[in-house]
């Protein structure tokens, strides 16, 4: 069993015991979350599909942990000028595990 979720502008497929990483969300760790987008579900083989979303499905899970992502750099550069810049970003998120699908 299966389901594709929506959080965070983007879509995530998960199963029962998954952990995932997902953006940042205001929760501590340990915290219940349910999401309520689900775009589609696989049971058995059947697949239902919403137009968008499907009404009555949720996604239950517990947050394990908040943090941020390794620094990636960005050089920006334009020749011939004198112009560099050079600047670091960190991404939040929030680290999930998926307890239940409920369709």
């Amino acid at each position: 069993m299966y389901a594709i979720l929506e959080t965070g502008g983007k879509q995530y497929k998960v199963s029962e015991g998954d952990v995932i990483f997902i953006e940042k969300l205001n929760l501590q760790d340990g915290d219940p979350v349910k999401f309520d987008k689900i775009l589609a579900v696989s049971n058995e083989g059947e697949v239902n599909v919403g137009t968008p979303l499907l009404d009555g499905a949720a996604v239950e899970a517990t947050v394990v942990k908040s943090g941020k992502g390794k620094k990636i750099r960005v050089f920006k550069y334009k020749p011939k000028k004198g112009y560099h810049k050079m600047q670091g970003h960190r991404q939040a998120y929030t680290k999930v595990q998926i307890d239940k699908i409920l369709a």
